[in-house]
């Protein structure tokens, strides 16, 4: 049997870390709807009195979706079968999803808010326990009456209440909003639905306080008109996002703080963010006040972003940063950027915790030099301080708990997901021959006994995060002292270890290794080409090579680097990401 062509080995290559990365079928590709309930340019919040709706509280908003349909170019219409949807805002449940869209330009989404007849008459007791449509789940069927409820919408005014049941085939709503997007590929559309639209002319006191659509109710048909024109498109995104989980069970969000969820790709392993520290609007623009703050430092010289620049991946282009005092530290600062998947931080791991990390630079003698006592006086001096520790812990007492925590919210929002390379990966862009060549080196082994000629790079640095999370010897010749991971674990079989860091951004992060003794790429690469020294505790995948090293050619080496750059996320690193960051 002949050896598969350069190209086939290729397509191979790409082909199956594609479908790792996007964990999609080949057939189809998925559509997520993610409706955001709004009152006006702002989120939706459960029991918050609303000054725009005479302090109305809204307390439940649940509806039903079905028949799902997409326009095309032609004006033809792809209609969905079966398609069904449940969302509530009380329960977070606010995303429908589809999946097998094909090829093609669309230039608008349709759905209905309710079933049709026929649906609304069967037996509710069919469906399977987790359906859209079982009554359990949905909790909009009638009984008794029979049929569902399309739309729940209640709430409390100041001494009553209201509750507005969307019902029956009249009320049967079409929802048609305009958007142009490409098929088979991941896609997500972003949906708003703005209370304050579905309320618009609606007195409570002259209209009334509830309807249950019976035959020939007006209020009944003026919701419906309102709530057809509720919706709009917010952006569309060619990825699939997850819904964030918890380590235990979420302690409920501070009073008058407004949830913040982070749009992370459903091809990055499952998050867990800290269930006792949720993050909210509030705690992150604190975080984000704390990051900037030179007041963390001894003389007021030095913030946390003096040493971490957004247009570098947050990590700083000095190979070793200076402290508040003008010292010299002894690291090269990392990258602050997909921490909620970090285990163990700093080079050697000394942190086990991004909470437990985010304090150490404060007191670190090379860095900051401050205690915390004294920022917490410094801090809690400021009355404008006080106020916003008040706003997201619910008072104004300044700790450092809530310090941690609060650069801990901001911190946990650098997710970088989108560059060059991610999206090749969803259809929406396209590497360079090169580049593709780079990525079949870095996917492959070097085993020359076996036929295998590849640079070996994905041992460590695999997966979606281009990281293993863990801690290796990477045959770096090293000062007597420079122990690495082993300075905390006091083992020997430690020596030399140490953390390896994503390769995410790679080409905007230099100087390289926990030294920055490498000013380029090109460097990198030929250290593990040729550079490798032995010792003990080399890591296998390293020491596995021969003495001679991997012998890669010129070309070889510089596809690989051209690889590496397609995985530099310009929405994360670039001017506006930086300003943003700010």
């Amino acid at each position: 049997m002949s050896a598969p062509s350069h190209s086939t080995s290729w397509r191979r290559a790409i082909v199956l870390l594609g479908m790792l990365l996007l964990n999609l079928p080949a057939h189809g590709q998925e559509l997520r709807l993610e409706v955001s309930p709004r009152v006006k340019e702002r989120d939706l919040r459960l029991n918050e009195a609303l000054v725009e709706l005479a302090s109305a509280r809204v307390t439940r908003l649940d509806f039903l979706l079905s028949g799902l349909a997409l326009k095309k170019q032609d004006g033809s219409w792809l209609e969905s079968r079966d398609w069904f949807a449940y969302l509530s805002a009380a329960s977070e449940r606010m995303t429908a999803e589809g999946t097998g869209i094909p090829e093609g330009e669309y230039t608008a989404i349709r759905f209905h808010i309710g079933v049709d007849e026929t649906v609304n008459k069967a037996d509710p007791h069919r469906y399977a326990a987790n359906h859209a449509l079982n009554p359990l789940v949905n909790g909009l069927h009638w009984g008794w009456l029979g049929g569902y409820i399309f739309l729940a919408l209640e709430g409390r005014l100041a001494n009553d209440g209201f509750s507005y049941h969307i019902a029956n085939a009249p009320q049967l709503m079409t929802v048609e909003l305009p958007v142009a997007f490409r098929g088979g590929r991941p896609l997500t559309l972003a949906l708003e639905l703005d209370v304050t639209q579905v309320l618009a002319g609606i007195d409570f006191a002259k209209d009334g306080s509830s309807t249950h659509s019976r035959e020939g109710d007006a209020l009944a048909a003026k919701l419906k008109r309102n709530i057809e024109h509720a919706f709009r498109v917010r952006s569309v995104s060619y990825d699939v996002y997850q819904t964030p989980v918890f380590a235990e069970k979420r302690v409920p969000f501070p009073a008058n703080t407004h949830p913040l969820t982070p749009a992370i790709t459903q091809r990055f392993p499952q998050v867990k963010l800290p269930a006792d520290n949720p993050l909210t609007q509030e705690g992150v623009a604190l975080g984000r006040q704390l990051f900037h703050d030179t007041r963390l430092s001894i003389n007021g010289t030095q913030s946390c972003a003096s040493c971490h620049e957004p247009t570098h991946a947050f990590a700083d282009a000095r190979r070793f940063s200076l402290g508040a005092q003008q010292q010299v530290g002894k690291r090269n600062a990392m990258p602050l950027f997909n921490l909620a998947w970090q285990q163990g931080f700093f080079w050697d791991g000394r942190a086990a915790t991004l909470r437990e990390q985010v304090l150490v630079p404060i007191q670190d003698k090379d860095e900051m030099n401050e205690t915390l006592p004294s920022v917490i006086a410094k801090l809690s001096a400021d009355k404008d301080c006080a106020v916003a520790f008040e706003k997201v812990f619910g008072s104004a007492e300044i700790t450092t708990e809530r310090i941690a925590k609060a650069l801990e919210q901001f911190l946990l929002t650098f997710i970088s997901q989108d560059s060059r390379f991610d999206r090749a990966a969803r259809k929406v862009a396209e590497l360079s021959e090169s580049e593709k060549r780079g990525l079949q080196l870095f996917v492959t082994e070097f085993d020359p006994k076996r036929g295998l000629r590849g640079a070996d790079c994905f041992h460590c640095h695999g997966g979606t995060l281009f990281t293993s999370q863990s801690f290796a010897n990477n045959g770096l010749k090293l000062a007597v002292d420079d122990i690495g991971r082993m300075a905390v674990t006091k083992n020997a079989a430690d020596h030399g270890k140490f953390k390896t860091p994503s390769l995410r951004n790679i080409a905007r992060t230099a100087p390289y290794m926990h030294d920055g003794r490498f000013a380029t790429l090109e460097e990198v690469v030929e250290h593990y080409n040729s550079g490798v020294r032995r010792s003990a505790t080399l890591d296998p995948n390293l020491a596995k090579h021969p003495e001679t090293g991997m012998q890669l050619t010129a070309q070889e080496k510089a596809d690989l680097v051209a690889f590496l750059k397609t995985l530099t996320d310009e929405t994360f690193t670039g001017p506006e990401a930086a300003t943003a960051a700010r």
